[in-house]
């Protein structure tokens, strides 16, 4: 691996953990940047190219159980976060029943998705699409959140969650975007809803990556590793620089500026491609 291919794992590092917690679409932002400019296709191949922007995604996902550590360990019973009763507590049940949805369709359509949807065309539809609903979350939620914690989510509304969250299985939509509209229309505040995401991507995205991995192992060589690695470590430390900086942003900006640069990066691309 040349130092060139391994500078291009670390943009594309970057890239990932600067847009993982907003909603607008890190695996997007990773085609487009690949398609246009870095084509990792060309030597990693395309399956091997399309799993690293899946892989590299769990060093963003580290990034939330470092900044998370309290709250996920009292997922597994191993922290109490104070101020939890009994009869008010976010439980791993709420995590299971919020990435049911989208693991079971994940499974179905995964090789539809990996062998249709990794474009820059099929992302510019993704952005736009996400960029509305966004806007609608942000119009209709209810003017006072009832659900301001964790704590105060009940079961039904995290499935109800998890089934908008199915909508980020097509490149550009955004993970982060169909989640956290999902849960302000739902009456979660745009924290709660945001918390929430991050804690139920940890286990989506290491199920997806195995699972990208396995299927595509063939494709990987042993000099896919270094780049695998790097990518890893620079989404990583970016992750952890931004994760902080968006949860404090989504609480005073919500949702309508995401969705305003959405639409605006999507014409950009139009013009690009097609004009």
């Amino acid at each position: 691996m040349e130092l060139f291919d391994l500078i291009k794992a670390i943009i594309l590092g970057f890239v990932e953990g600067m847009t993982e917690f907003a909603p607008v679409s890190s695996t997007g932002h990773m085609i487009i940047v690949d398609d246009l400019w870095l084509k990792t296709q060309e030597f990693l191949g395309s399956g091997s190219a399309n799993t690293f922007k899946i892989v590299v995604q769990l060093g963003s996902i580290l990034a939330v159980v470092v900044v998370m550590w309290k709250r996920m360990l009292s997922l597994v019973g191993l922290y109490k976060i104070e101020g939890q009763t009994t009869s008010r507590k976010f439980n791993l049940g709420h995590v299971i029943i919020g990435i049911i949805p989208a693991g079971i369709f994940g499974v179905l359509f995964e090789d539809f998705i990996d062998e249709n949807l990794f474009s820059t065309k099929t992302v510019i539809i993704g952005l736009i699409i996400g960029a509305f609903l966004m806007i609608f979350a942000d119009k209709f939620a209810p003017k006072r959140p009832a659900i301001k914690s964790l704590d105060d989510l009940s079961y039904g509304k995290a499935f109800k969650v998890g089934l908008i969250q199915c909508l980020s299985l097509w490149p550009g939509f955004s993970r982060s975007g169909a989640t956290i509209s999902g849960g302000v229309l739902l009456g979660l505040d745009h924290k709660t809803a945001a918390d929430f995401t991050f804690i139920m991507a940890v286990p989506i995205m290491a199920g997806a990556s195995g699972i990208s991995l396995l299927k595509n192992w063939d494709q990987i060589n042993a000099d896919h590793i270094s780049f695998y690695v790097v990518g890893f470590i620079s989404a990583f430390v970016f992750a952890l620089i931004a994760i902080k900086f968006f949860l404090k942003l989504i609480s005073r900006v919500k949702l309508v500026p995401f969705a305003i640069y959405r639409i605006i990066l999507a014409a950009i691309l139009i013009v690009v491609l097609y004009l």
